[in-house]
């Protein structure tokens, strides 16, 4: 018999009660005419069974009709696709417009970033700048509550101020590279992040990868080392900071994972990068002076527009480096708050892709295809490491 969900009252589920005289007592049957907020019962039996004189044989037109109505209420329930589509239309909208924006951020930051370190070659200076207009753009936020301010626990000081040092390292050195070598060389380089992901993460999370993420890494490591055999513009130093970027963005990447465990006390993704920032800017104040000295000067602003560029257009790429900066950085960890992490690096790697390009025909680089080979290897392995982060491993037998 077709089954369905009914309710039954407590006479059809007590057997004397049908005993006690020799007619048959038919037992009530509520139709249920919402399944909202309907939850079955659990029962040692999966199907409800009756005997062949039972009264649900005997009336079947009856059960018919109930079985369109409980049909009826449960098609009326559901919401329909119709309603559904408008917010996910919406939002698929929305990622689209943060995408573009993310990317078009990067470009200019690139763009601007190699103007300025051209003619003004003081990257400790610049970058300590980029955190001071986002360190104001921190606080702007917060007074003007456009997101809530993060609470603070003693258990969070540490490992705070650790993931504040490696943030400062990693955009420190990004910048050095910028002002050694070509851009798409910066970037090219950079993509080995995913290969001291997987290394930091055996070393400090004890996590073992899958056979498919290490066969990934293969062409990362290799087109990376292709290019920068072939690259034009290479220089030790360029390499060495930008690699050196990735140890100390990926281990900022790995504390953060397993400091910020317990939920009750984690900053969200907004208010970290936000507070990270703030502590970068303020170790950088006494760096900066310590090895370049106070360099935002009218003598040294002169010098730099004595190479091809006022004084008024550089200060404001400077300004524009900074905005862009903080800016680019705000809407990935947006991003990263509203899908998966595994969706964020695919994006990541396009975002690669996009800044190499664009850099390349904006400022003309010479570009060998073995070094165009060497890049598109890298940047292919760096889109199969976030498709085989999708990949999970089988649990082991017991």
């Amino acid at each position: 018999m077709e089954s369905c969900a009914l309710t039954l009252s407590s006479c059809t589920l007590n057997p004397k009660s049908l005993n006690h005289t020799n007619r048959i007592t038919i037992p009530k049957i509520i139709p249920v005419l919402s399944t909202i907020n309907y939850k079955p019962a659990k029962s040692t039996h999966s199907v409800l069974s009756f005997r062949s004189n039972s009264i649900f044989n005997n009336s079947p037109k009856r059960v018919h009709y109930d079985l369109a109505v409980v049909r009826a209420a449960a098609s009326a329930s559901e919401p329909s696709g119709e309603a559904k589509s408008p917010a996910k239309v919406g939002r698929t909208l929305q990622l689209a417009v943060m995408f573009g924006v993310w990317y078009m951020l990067n470009i200019y930051f690139n763009i601007f970033n190699k103007q300025v370190l051209k003619v003004f070659p003081y990257p400790t200076t610049i970058t300590t700048f980029q955190f001071g207009c986002g360190t104001l753009m921190v606080l702007v936020m917060w007074a003007l509550k456009l997101h809530p301010r993060p609470k603070f626990y003693k258990s969070q000081i540490v490992p705070v101020l650790m993931l504040g040092v490696a943030h400062t390292m990693g955009n420190l050195l990004t910048n050095i590279s910028l002002g050694k070598v070509a851009v798409s060389f910066t970037h090219t380089i950079k993509a080995m992040e995913p290969f001291f992901t997987v290394v930091f993460s055996v070393l400090l999370l004890s996590e073992r990868p899958t056979i498919w993420v290490i066969s990934s890494l293969v062409p990362i490591v290799g087109g990376v080392a292709l290019a920068s055999f072939t690259e034009a513009s290479f220089n030790w130093i360029g390499f060495g900071s930008a690699m050196a970027s990735n140890v100390t963005n990926q281990s900022r990447n790995v504390l953060s994972k397993k400091f910020m465990v317990r939920k009750e006390e984690a900053l969200d993704n907004i208010n970290l990068f936000s507070v990270m920032t703030i502590i970068s800017f303020f170790l950088l104040i006494p760096v900066a002076l310590l090895l370049e000295g106070f360099k935002l000067t009218p003598e040294n602003l002169q010098i730099a527009a004595s190479k091809g560029v006022n004084i008024k257009d550089l200060c404001v790429r400077f300004v524009l480096t900074g905005i862009c900066f903080h800016s680019y950085q705000q809407v990935s960890y947006m991003i990263l708050h509203m899908v998966s992490p595994v969706t964020h690096a695919v994006g990541n790697c396009v975002k690669r892709v996009v800044v190499i390009v664009s850099s390349v025909l904006f400022f003309q680089t010479p570009v060998s295809p073995i070094n165009s080979l060497g890049t598109g290897l890298a940047l292919a392995g760096v889109f199969l490491y976030s498709k085989a982060k999708r990949i999970k491993p089988k649990p082991k037998a017991a």
